[in-house]
């Protein structure tokens, strides 16, 4: 099989040939250094960002599942705060450097933005452009409402804010649930719902910043919305990133079961795949080797590791997809890259 038949054997809930290698989702910094581009212009390119996704993608053997240019939209970017360009192999994303919300009064200021032309959102349909004429689905890569909502005022001020007056947070992921499907409208505009390949990020829901309590309370009645919406507009291949460690949200997502199914459930390497094919049967698991060994073990160890991953997913019932647990490090070591096509290879075989 070819990726596409991969991925749409996936889809109608059959096995294809072999496990299907995504590491290329969240693989920009590294794809931009495997040939000799700069991460920043990997930002700022959405031409050189594509042409540096195809070469890695073919040198080491991937399946064109998908390719995230950045996030389609940011809370911070969009909504009027500073960010700039990462400088260096050594900052692998954009930095914020002032919020748009600092205080309470400026959500009472807070413009919606333009869903053409705010942050980097033309560079974003350009990237999605480079995709649909190359006969992939144009990806649109957003952020939960939570996760963006934070994006708008930081963290450590919007988890208070849950605590003390969570009035201002329902109120910023308003907004951004708003703002995320103005966006959205642009590129079934542009592409159509059926050509389109939605994701979800949820790093902000990470065990590791709230209580599954928050998360229950605060968050997923805004997933559920979400996909009440996704779902209106007929959008038919979605996939979630479900970002760090969130094994004791897994519960409520598991009861609330808001998106599609078969959707592409991407996992940190805190979830064990196992875990994760449980609690979501009917959805394909995406993961989840460690990306920290994949810059710093040794070629067997990740040998190893891509080899217990992929004989733990292909008894998902919903299937697999083997990738990293979060974006793949620049600094990643090319051998080891090998190393997880070396290993699919020899294990990711179905018959």
């Amino acid at each position: 099989m070819n990726s596409q038949e991969r991925m749409d054997a996936l889809l109608a809930y059959r096995k294809p040939d072999r496990v299907p290698i995504g590491n290329q989702f969240m693989s920009l910094g590294f794809n931009m250094i495997n040939v000799g581009e700069s991460i920043t212009d990997g930002y700022d390119d959405p031409e050189k960002c594509f042409s540096a996704f195809l070469k890695t993608t073919e040198e080491y053997g991937w399946d064109q599942i998908l390719q995230s240019y950045r996030h389609t939209i940011l809370g911070s970017a969009d909504f009027g705060g500073r960010v700039r360009l990462p400088r260096g192999p050594y900052e692998g994303a954009v930095v914020i450097e002032s919020y748009p919300v600092q205080t309470p009064e400026d959500i009472e200021t807070l413009a919606m933005p333009d869903p053409r032309l705010a942050g980097d959102i033309p560079k974003a349909l350009r990237f999605a452009e480079l995709q649909h004429a190359h006969g992939l689905p144009a990806a649109f890569f957003s952020r939960s409402p939570f996760c963006m909502a934070s994006n708008m005022c930081g963290s450590e001020t919007f988890l208070r804010w849950s605590i003390k007056m969570p009035q201002r947070c329902e109120r910023l992921m308003q907004m951004a649930l708003d703002h995320t499907f103005n966006v959205l409208a642009v590129w079934i505009e542009q592409f159509g719902a059926e050509n389109l390949f939605v994701w979800l990020s949820s790093p902000g829901e990470s065990n590791q910043l709230i209580s599954p309590r928050l998360f229950e309370r605060l968050a997923l009645p805004w997933h559920i919305e979400y996909h009440k919406r996704l779902k209106s507009i007929g959008i038919q291949r979605f996939g979630v990133h479900i970002c760090g460690d969130q094994n004791q949200n897994l519960p409520s997502l598991a009861k609330a079961t808001p998106w599609p199914h078969p959707s592409v459930l991407s996992i940190g390497s805190e979830i064990d795949i196992e875990s994760a094919a449980t609690f979501f049967p009917q959805d394909i698991i995406y993961g989840n080797v460690d990306p920290v060994a994949l810059q710093c073990a040794t070629e067997q160890e990740v040998y190893n590791l891509t080899r217990t991953a992929v004989e733990k997913g292909k008894k998902a019932p919903g299937g697999f997809i083997l990738g990293p647990g979060c974006e793949l490090p620049p600094l990643a070591r090319p051998e080891n890259m090998h190393a997880m096509t070396r290993a699919v290879n020899d294990f990711g075989w179905y018959s």
